[in-house]
């Protein structure tokens, strides 16, 4: 079986990348086996929104299951001797009528699977065990023992990509002591559109909206308190959540489904290499602060589809170089932004708290820092691929 490109995983990412292969007339096959629908949400900013536009999966039908970010409030509320003012960033001040949407992930993966299947990708029901480069073609073994080959493999299989590692592609690992809890709530008073995110000594607590009085929430905090959540009754549940809001959405009620997710951070050593480029969480792995994590690994696939289109030898080692460039700075740099965030709220030495809450303090009052950091959380380069571009 001869493709162009096989993208091993089938997650957002490797989803939108087979899209935009398939707008371009490149031969793709997805390799991935059936998975569970994922409980999560994800606020995608500007430019993913434009690529799913791009792809025309973005319509009314989407959007009705999402809501529009318009306000993120971040409150310092670490409790620490020295507490940084709360910072209230708006849409408007940037002229745009929201900075993206909040999009849940149960909705977001089967259009993209659909639209997908629609431009002709064919998918392999199959797990991938192995892949070995060759001087023109690169080949890949599932485990219903198929053997693929293509021009070119896309790593998109997650942090333990099997597809990654037998290619030669290493990846570095730490671990938070944190854990994530993700449900969904109702609330009594409205969200106006408005993402809170309180920073508590264990970790961010976030509130993002969705339609109507419901938001989503990304509650970091260490294993065993987020281990104990999972037990408590939905009425117990939306005590403490009323809690750790401060009220700010009112009465909480109506608990949805439950998830918790370790934190860990990983890096791929690099990006591209002996045929194969990696994307999404086979890349780079972040802990869920700032909204950053799908909105770089859209990038990876944007770019990754860019690199390929029109290309007669996309894993050719120019093309390696050339897609490495494109992602290290900018994943290199958010993640050691993210990463930092994180362990200053963790850390019990009172300079890094006492820097967080100055770094922050400068961003809110000086109106050009303002607007940078808005910028860069909403669509972080000039130089975005053509894909993402209004």
């Amino acid at each position: 079986m001869n493709f162009k490109v096989i993208i091993s995983g089938a997650g957002p990412a490797g989803l939108a990348a087979a899209c935009l292969l398939a707008m371009g007339g490149v031969a793709t096959a997805v390799v991935a086996p059936v998975a569970e629908p994922d409980p999560r949400t994800t606020a995608l900013m500007q430019p993913s929104l434009q690529m799913l536009k791009v792809i025309q999966v973005w319509d009314d039908d989407i959007k009705s299951f999402c809501a529009p970010l318009k306000q993120l409030h971040i409150i310092d509320d670490t409790g620490n001797y020295v507490v940084a003012p709360t910072l209230e960033f708006r849409a408007d001040e940037l002229d745009l009528a929201e900075f993206g949407w909040n999009v849940p992930l149960a909705q977001l993966v089967p259009r993209l699977h659909a639209k997908a299947k629609a431009l002709g990708v064919t998918f392999i029901i199959a797990n991938s065990v192995s892949a070995q480069a060759r001087a023109d073609q690169v080949t890949l073994k599932t485990d219903g023992d198929e053997i693929l080959s293509a021009k070119l493999v896309i790593a998109a299989d997650g942090p333990s990509s099997k597809v990654r590692r037998s290619l030669g592609i290493d990846m570095e690992s730490w671990s938070f002591e944190q854990s994530a809890f993700v449900t969904i709530f109702k609330h009594s008073a409205p969200h106006e559109n408005t993402s809170f995110e309180f920073h508590k000594s264990a970790g961010p607590f976030t509130t993002v909206p969705l339609p109507g009085d419901w938001s989503s929430l990304v509650w970091m905090d260490r294993p065993q308190r987020i281990k104990g959540l999972m037990s408590l009754t939905d009425l117990d549940l939306a005590v403490e959540i009323q809690l750790e809001s401060h009220g700010v959405l009112g009465r909480i009620s109506d608990i949805g489904t439950r998830g918790i997710f370790p934190m860990r951070g990983s890096r791929a050593t690099s990006f591209a290499g002996n045929r194969c480029m990696v994307i999404g969480e086979a890349a780079h792995v972040l802990p869920p602060i700032g909204a950053q994590g799908l909105n770089m690994s859209l990038r990876d696939a944007a770019y990754a589809a860019q690199l390929v289109i029109g290309n007669e030898d996309p894993g050719s080692e120019t093309v390696m170089i050339d897609y490495n460039r494109l992602r290290r700075a900018d994943v290199l740099t958010r993640q050691t932004i993210v990463n930092l965030m994180n362990r200053s709220m963790l850390s019990t030495f009172s300079g890094f708290s006492m820097a967080r809450a100055a770094g922050l303090t400068v961003v809110g009052s000086i109106p050009p820092l303002r607007q940078m950091a808005m910028q860069q959380g909403s669509a972080p380069t000039a130089d975005l691929p053509r894909s993402m571009r209004g």
